[in-house]
């Protein structure tokens, strides 16, 4: 669970329904045409910009701003660190029987490639391609999120023009100036509540992600192609700190 994400929403929608509600109900800020306009016509204009199945998608992309499975680049390190003596001491093929028990598939699978004797830039080929497609995966969600965030204002636009043309038309009766008017203005606030509170942001958080998760299967190609070619454990261990921070490098006693 990434309590950044969870933080941020709360807090950020907290302090808008508390200044919203020391000055006023906030029953006020509620118009079920203006979510309508907003929600209806952002869904409708993304369906039009991608294929129906990268919208429905969002959902699940959207699921990795709240949650996190990537091992952290320390654990990365200590297991490679245990595969390179175990090869050294025992052989590559003494690798096989702890390929099952890897949860990481992309891991799992160049452990495996190396396991069946593959020469090293056989496998930095594959493993290469894995993380080129993974790239392209993971900035089409986070485009298809932030499209989304950019449209939902222009919605709220919309919605604007509409009341304030229902607004105009109807001025000889008072009594829907006022409905007529909490259109126009609540449909550019849910546009742009909902574009820079909740997609905007998540555009941004699935970016980083994404490239955590790189640099992160970086790191394990570059520790199993050392193991094909044999290396030492501590050259091993150097070359995976090199994608690290100074601060968060591991020291060997």
């Amino acid at each position: 669970m990434d309590l950044g994400t969870i933080i941020g929403i709360v807090l950020s929608f907290g302090l808008v329904l508390s200044a919203i509600m020391t000055g006023s109900s906030l029953i006020i800020f509620v118009s079920v045409p203006s979510l309508l306009i907003v929600v209806g016509g952002t869904i409708g204009a993304g369906l039009v910009n991608y294929p129906m199945n990268y919208i429905i998608g969002v959902i699940g992309v959207i699921k990795n701003t709240f949650f996190s499975s990537l091992d952290s680049p320390a654990e990365v390190i200590d297991r490679f660190k245990d595969y390179a003596n175990r090869a050294r001491r025992e052989g590559i093929l003494s690798l096989e029987p702890l390929i099952k028990e890897i949860d990481d598939d992309y891991m799992r699978k160049g452990l495996q490639l190396t396991v069946d004797g593959l020469e090293p830039q056989t496998i930095q080929e594959i493993l290469e391609t894995e993380i080129s497609y993974l790239s392209e995966r993971h900035a089409t969600g986070a485009d298809v999120v932030g499209a989304l965030g950019t449209l939902a204002p222009a919605m709220g636009m919309i919605g604007t023009v509409i009341g304030l043309v229902q607004m105009l038309q109807t001025m000889s009766d008072p009594s829907s100036i006022g409905p007529a008017m909490a259109v126009a203005l609540l449909t550019t606030l849910y546009g742009a509540i909902i574009a820079n509170l909740i997609l905007n942001p998540m555009a941004g958080k699935l970016k980083a992600r994404s490239k955590e998760e790189i640099l992160l299967r970086e790191m394990i190609m570059e520790g199993i192609l050392s193991i094909s070619k044999g290396e030492n454990p501590r050259i091993i261990e150097e070359k995976l700190n090199s994608y690290l921070p100074p601060k968060d490098r591991i020291v060997s006693d």
